[in-house]
Parts: structure tokens; sequence; C-alpha cells
């Protein structure tokens, strides 16, 4: 019970904010690669590694900010998921092959 009395209540938000927003980009950044797009992949792909930078050295001090870290993915992976997608649940298009001469 000690261990949970020394959660600090801001850095157990900020860890979900972070990893909320990581799993957001995260989405982007295979969505891009998918697509093809170098630069927008290359990007993402640098802002994921920035904020999930906070996270890591944030719950690694403390192993119980991993649960509020799993809750930030959750919500960041279903929030992106639902913008790119609609809510319907419906999967998106399959890619057509390139036609090849």
């Amino acid at each position: 019970m000690e261990l949970l009395a020394r959660i600090d209540p801001w850095l157990a938000l900020g860890v979900v904010v972070a990893t909320a927003a990581t799993d957001a980009v995260y989405v982007m950044f295979t969505s891009s690669v998918i697509a093809r797009r170098r630069v927008a992949a290359a990007n993402w792909s640098a802002l994921w590694y920035t904020l999930s930078s906070f996270a890591v050295i944030s719950y690694t001090n403390n192993w119980v900010y991993v649960v509020f870290a799993a809750v930030g993915s959750w919500i960041g992976a279903y929030v992106t998921m639902t913008f790119l997608h609609g809510g319907t649940g419906k999967p998106p298009a399959p890619i057509t092959p390139e036609a090849t001469d």
C-alpha cells in the first residue's frame, strides 16, 4: 500500500496523456507507412520516440506507472482509430496492388 501512496497524481496523468499521444502518433505512423508516405512516416516516427521517452522515464522509477501507461495507450489507439476510420467498425478498403509492366 505504501507504493500506491507514493503515486504523484500529476505524474500519473502525464503518463496517461503521454502514452495516449504516443499511441495516437504510432497509429498515424503506421498509416503513413501503409500509404507509403516517406516524409510523413519519418516525421511521425521522430515524434513517436520523443513522446515515448517521457512515459518510459516516468515509470521506470515506479512500476505502478506502467498501469497508467497502458491506460493511455488504450485511449490513444482507440481515439485515433475512431478518427481515422469512423466509429462504424468497418475495416479500411483493401490496398490494391500496383500494376507492373
